[in-house]
Order: structure tokens, then sequence, then C-alpha cells
């Protein structure tokens, strides 16, 4: 059994999310909001409090005093301990200069005498832009048992997806034999999750070969597993079978929101098994009026519904006034949807005004992907009163 303070956690956070577009124009992903109330973020710290990680570094880089400041001391996830707790990491210099992480594997190289200070015997390395829950303390214990070099956590993908992933194939003890990076024309429907359990040894001397490969682009997926593979480093897949989203487009986001929403949905925050913590300030309760239409529909404290919402997902402060309708949206913080408005198939940044009468979204099919369009309207967005604004291709902006 894996004993909880052997393992170091580091939570890659440092991205500049740009696929999100307008929506981390300001902010790093992993802040970005999902489900209403939650931070991005949120899903991976929480794992590792409900796993038993006690001892966190986020490494950050883009735009990361929103996210600082949401993790603070890290309370609420139970991490403001003596012993372990949780880090910011954000790139530093030394006597002998310093520059910007220029990689996953770059970022997690500088920071080796982080986890040298707890004497860590894994080191978990997680991506901070994930929906998921999972158990990383199972996964750690069958890395010991059966004892890997690395432990990768895998899932099965749809081929026409395939090539979004690292890609693995495996033999009948699941052991790695062959990872392609994104590659063209998969040879296996087996992905990776980009969550890492390392032999910290193993880890240090990866790192360390790495960062003098002029050629290397600093990579976890591009460089450092093919070459514990190309060393005949023992490589375990560890399959996951629960719910897992990659949000990093504004459709993946929307489609994840939308997830949420049912009586049954796929996955539930909510679910008191597996707690979501999050920071930020306690609001008031959701208010409804006595004229608001709201069905299947997620409400976050602060928000306030007169007119109809439908299959939709909003944020705290948000507004949707006498008249307005909105359906399969997500509103961002303290958006106002005033009356008249129609606000559909859209994802709508925070601190948006939709002007009275305004006409937003569209149910257009995008023909090269099957899927709704979606509109992505920016954080602090003034639409103007009946204007009509339609989206023309997936994850359209204005």
């Amino acid at each position: 059994m894996y004993k909880k303070q052997e393992t170091v956690a580091l939570v890659l956070a440092g991205g500049g999310g740009t696929r999100l577009r307008s929506l981390t124009k300001e902010t790093a992903k992993p802040a970005v909001t999902f489900g209403g109330k939650y931070k991005i973020i949120d899903f991976t710290l929480s794992n590792c409090k409900n796993s038993g990680v006690e001892t966190v570094g986020v490494l950050t880089q883009y735009k990361p005093s929103e996210l600082s400041e949401h993790i603070g001391v890290g309370e609420v996830w139970d991490f403001n301990k003596k012993k372990g707790g949780i880090f910011i990491l954000p790139p530093y210099f030394d006597r002998n200069g310093g520059s910007w992480y220029s990689g996953t594997a770059d970022a997690v190289y500088r920071n080796t005498d982080f986890i040298k200070r707890y004497g860590a015997k894994n080191v978990l390395i997680l991506s901070g832009d994930h929906v998921y829950k999972m158990d990383y303390g199972r996964m750690i214990e069958e890395h010991e048992r059966r004892e890997a070099d690395l432990t990768v956590a895998v899932f099965r993908v749809p081929f026409t997806e395939a090539k979004r992933y690292g890609i693995m194939t495996l033999d009948g003890d699941l052991f790695v034999t062959g990872f392609d990076e994104k590659p063209e024309e998969p040879v296996s429907d087996v992905a990776s999750m980009g969550v890492y359990v390392f032999r910290s040894d193993v880890l240090f001397d990866l790192l360390s070969s790495d960062a003098d490969d002029p050629l290397s682009e600093h990579d976890f997926g591009k460089n450092v597993i093919p070459s514990l593979l190309s060393k005949g480093g023992r490589i375990l897949a560890y399959p996951f079978f629960g719910y897992w989203r990659d949000v990093g487009t504004v459709q993946s986001l929307w489609e994840a929101n939308m997830d949420l929403l049912g009586d049954a949905p796929p996955f539930d925050p909510y679910d008191l098994r597996w707690t979501v913590a999050t920071g930020g300030e306690p609001l008031p309760p959701s208010r409804v009026g006595t004229d608001a239409d709201v069905r299947n529909s997620l409400l976050s404290d602060g928000a306030f519904i007169c007119g109809v919402l439908e299959d939709s997902v909003v944020s705290p402060g948000v507004t949707v006034e006498n008249g307005a309708v909105v359906r399969c949206s997500v509103l961002m913080d303290n958006v106002k949807v005033n009356r008249g408005a129609r606000v559909i198939y859209s994802v709508v940044g925070r601190n948006t005004v939709v002007g009275e009468g305004a006409r937003i979204g569209s149910d257009t099919i995008d023909p090269e992907t099957g899927k709704n369009s979606i509109l992505l309207v920016e954080d602090g967005s003034e639409i103007a009163s009946g204007a009509v604004i339609r989206a023309v291709s997936e994850a359209a902006a204005i």
C-alpha cells in the first residue's frame, strides 16, 4: 500500500490556453469558470485532496494572478498544513540567470529541488485543465505493485479523435510497447490522459538528459516518455473508466457544461462521495422570479432569473430579465441578459451585457464537425439592443 507522504504532486497550470480564445485573454486556463461556480483546476486539486496527496506544487506562468488568488493557501482543499501543503511555483531566477518555462518537462525539471525537499519516492504529474474525478492513490498503488518506472493513466477514444492525443500500444500485461504523440495515422485507440506517476530517481535522470538536449522541445509526450521507452523503461498503462474531459476548446468546454445537466448526468460535481471543493467568497442563494421558466438548468449562488432559462449553466451574479430567453448556453460570472433578448448555443464571457431585444447565437450545425455551432462572446462585451449575432462556425467569436 502506498504511503501518501511518499508522493509529491506537480500540477501543470502555466499554459496560455489559446484554443479557449478570449476566455483566457486575461487569465490562465485552469482559472476559467466551469459548471457555474467552479474553476477548472478545482477538479485536479480536489482529486489530490480526496486521494490523500498532501504535498502539491502548482506550476504557473501565463496570467497567474487570478489563479494564485483562487488557490490561496489551499484551505478549502485542506492543504493549509504545517506538513506538506500547496505551493505556487512560478518561473524564477537564480545566480545563473533564468527564463520562462520552455515546456512541461522543463517546468518540472526546474522544480526538482522542491520534489527533493520532501524526499518523494513518487512524483505525480497532473494537468490543471481537465475535468474528472480520479483516485490517484489506487494508481500509485498499482504503479508500486507492478514496479513500474512510469505509470500513465489511459482511456479509450474513438479512432476519429485519436490524433488529438498521445496514443499508446500495449502488451498483454498493460505495459507500453509504443507511444506516438498526436499521430496523423493512429494505430491504437488507447490515449494518454496526461496523468503520470514517475519513480522520482527515474524522473530526475530523464529530465537531466532532456535539459541537455538542444533539439528537445522539453515536453513529456514528445520527448520524455519516448526517451524512457527507447531506453527499455517499464511504462505501465493504468486504465481509467470514469468521466474525463479535456476542456481546452470552446466546443469541448460547452459540451462538458452540458454534461452536467439532466436527471442522470454523466458527470456530477455535487456527488458527496467525492467532493469537489472551490474557493471564492460566499454569495446569497440564487433567486427565481415568479414569472420565470427554468428547466433543466444549473444555477449558481447569486444568480437572478426572471425570464426563460432552459438547458443552460449560469455562474454567480448572472441576471436574466423578464422576457429574456436563454437556451443551451453557458453564462459566465456577472452576465446580464436584458429584457426581450435571446441567447442560444453560446458561451457568454463574464461581465457581458446583452442589450434588450438582441439575438445571440443560432441553432445551425457546423458542416465540418456535425455539431451545433457555438458562439463565444468575449468577456466584458456590450451587445447593443436589437443586435443580431450568429455563429457561423465551430466556436465563432465576437
